[in-house]
């Protein structure tokens, strides 16, 4: 055979150039779909946001008519089938949680369609049967390459179409991922096997050199769905990250060497988007992080205006958390949203993600936001900035930024919030109440239950402050709150019956009541909040007013919190939608998942009963 010859397009080639383009109008017809989708709830927040903001409306998280009414009922029984999740609580297995039952059930749809084009028309027992079914996995493994790059891309189109995130996509690019291994696998078997019952395998590999790059991109595939799984990933995530990127351009290249011309463009479209990716990442960090000149007069002189980077101080506060405060940043950003810091001096090819810890402009009168990161030292380069900071307290560094990411949940639609942050999961929760707190327009929030949940009081000490000062402030505007502050494990610096937490100095609730700092408990049990599942004994109230009416601001939990009891309290008297806003672990998520799931459904929430909505976001970081 002449090498300069061009490859046969192969058995079936018809139908596999129109399988392939039939995928990528599936694709395209799901992205439509979930943008129609978004758009219905859209213009429903910004309908109910106007009744909030009328006085006229008694009830106007509700649904208000026949049409709104289905729409919910059908958000509902979606939101039933998709949040349930089993949990492997087995030590060393806890990675190895399936995902929640709305994940598994879009999984088995794309499997469907993927199976369905592996193996339509194609199983047909003739002279080309083995080589028929080669050609067509070899297109539907082709045919998903595109894909498998644009769900890795961090300024993504598709979730900004569809209102999502790159993070909250990264599991799809997983999965697809491994369905392509499988696809290419059935693709190089069938035609192995065809070579081995002719007895032409050295003659193949001899004089089609591309036979060789197919199965060094099929090593690269095998190795990067290997390694990615979560135990090998976070061995060295940074080591990984860059394997992994190395190991993307490895394989284009293999790809093209390997494939025909006639199915190159789907080469290209993956090419186009990892260099539309890499390019708009750095032209968002050159964006963010210089500028040609400074203000004249600017009050931020000296505090952080430079022509390249930020002024990044760091404070240490306790043994293991940093506070890691970015001056002069000139962008905007929501509550929940993460940024990726990156500081040279302390990692020189590092920047890692960090959920920004405060909700608004930073006070004074400057005219320049600041942004606040609460790190948790777990080691590399966390523990390298809780170290630097312990050692230079007075010093800053020289960091930059790349951001905001992430697609928080819209909070101001909702009567009831009901947030949960476990750890460090408390930067997420906190400034959602800040938001609510410091909200200059009407919303529709009446009711706020934070829940703060860590081993031991110093990991959460910074936020049970901020969130006490903040759930101050939404009770002066008539916003009930109520703040649960739970410490699962021992704390041996803590006294007998002192608190769980310090807080600040003494401060008044919105019913008058003096909270005392020296942590003073009443004999009183906490019956209308939600009990420890040791049935209530771990729970302490701080002193309040004797006021019977008074509610207490703070609770304080020695054991782990029953998420049900947190959950049904509020939602059950609710007269509105309730959003149940979660960031933690796989288990404070699968348990908050199944709670949600199970109490919708016992309610029967928008099916005649009454019974309101009960809205999820779940917030875990998979990287």
């Amino acid at each position: 055979m002449d090498m300069d010859m061009p490859m046969p397009a192969g058995v079936g080639s018809e139908t596999n150039y129109a399988f392939a383009r039939d995928y990528w109008y599936i694709v395209a017809g799901a992205t439509g779909l979930l943008v129609a989708i978004r758009g219905v709830n859209a213009y429903g927040a910004r309908q109910r946001l106007a009744a909030c903001n009328d006085p006229s409306v008694e009830q106007p998280t509700r649904p208000d008519g026949a049409l709104s009414q289905a729409w919910a009922t059908a958000t509902a029984v979606v939101r039933e089938l998709g949040h349930p999740q089993l949990y492997l609580p087995a030590r060393g297995l806890r990675w190895a949680t399936p995902p929640p039952l709305g994940r598994v059930l879009v999984l088995l749809c794309y499997w469907a369609v993927v199976v369905y084009l592996m193996s339509w028309d194609a199983v047909v027992d003739d002279a080309y049967y083995w080589e028929r079914i080669g050609y067509r996995n070899a297109w539907v493994s082709v045919a998903q390459l595109p894909l498998l790059f644009l769900l890795a891309m961090k300024l993504n189109p598709v979730g900004w179409l569809v209102g999502s995130s790159h993070e909250r996509l990264s599991w799809l690019h997983r999965w697809v991922a491994r369905t392509m291994l499988v696809t290419a696998t059935m693709h190089g078997f069938h035609f192995w096997t065809e070579w081995v019952r002719q007895d032409v395998v050295r003659v193949e590999l001899a004089m089609m050199p591309l036979v060789r790059y197919g199965f060094g991109a099929w090593g690269i595939l095998l190795w990067s769905v290997i390694v990615g799984l979560v135990p090998i990933r976070r061995l060295a995530y940074e080591a990984w990250l860059l394997q992994h990127i190395a190991s993307s351009v490895v394989l284009l290249w293999l790809l093209y060497k390997h494939i025909p011309d006639n199915a190159k463009y789907h080469l290209w479209m993956a090419v186009s988007f990892l260099v539309f990716d890499r390019a708009a990442r750095w032209l968002l960090l050159l964006w963010q992080n210089t500028r040609w000149k400074t203000p004249d007069g600017s009050s931020c002189r000296g505090r952080g205006m430079k022509r390249a980077g930020h002024d990044v101080s760091l404070r240490a506060v306790g043994d293991a958390t940093t506070v890691v405060t970015i001056e002069d940043v000139h962008f905007k950003w929501r509550a929940g949203q993460h940024v990726y810091l990156w500081v040279p001096r302390l990692g020189p090819l590092e920047a890692h993600p960090y959920t920004v810890a405060c909700a608004h402009r930073s006070g004074g009168s400057c005219c320049c936001n600041s942004i606040q990161l609460v790190v948790r030292a777990h080691g590399g380069f966390s523990k390298r900035i809780h170290t630097y900071a312990s050692r230079h307290p007075e010093k800053s560094l020289t960091g930059f930024v790349s951001g905001p990411y992430g697609a928080p949940p819209r909070w101001d639609t909702y009567e009831t919030l009901v947030l949960i942050g476990a750890s460090t999961g408390a930067s997420f929760a906190v400034p959602m109440l800040e938001c609510a707190a410091a909200a200059e327009h009407g919303t529709c929030v009446r009711r706020i239950e934070v829940a703060l949940m860590a081993r031991t009081g110093d990991e959460i000490e910074y936020y049970v402050q901020r969130a006490a000062e903040a759930a101050q402030a939404a009770r002066r505007k008539g916003i009930d709150v109520r703040l649960h502050v739970a410490i699962t494990g021992r704390d041996s610096e803590r006294k007998p019956g002192g608190p769980l937490v310090q807080l600040p100095q003494t401060r008044s609730n919105a019913a008058g009541a003096v909270e005392k700092p020296d942590g003073s408990m009443t004999s009183a049990s906490c019956t209308d909040g939600p009990p420890d599942q040791a049935g209530g004994g771990g729970c302490r109230r701080r002193d309040s007013s004797s006021t019977a009416s008074s509610v207490d601001l703070i609770r304080e939990y020695r054991t782990r919190l029953d998420i049900e009891a947190l959950i049904r309290a509020p939602v059950e008297q609710a007269w509105g939608e309730t959003a149940v806003v979660v960031c933690g672990g796989r288990e404070v998520v699968a348990r908050t998942r199944n709670c949600v799931s199970r109490l919708s459904d016992e309610r029967a929430v928008h099916k005649g009963t009454g019974a309101q909505g009960i809205y999820l976001h779940v917030e875990e970081y998979a990287f």
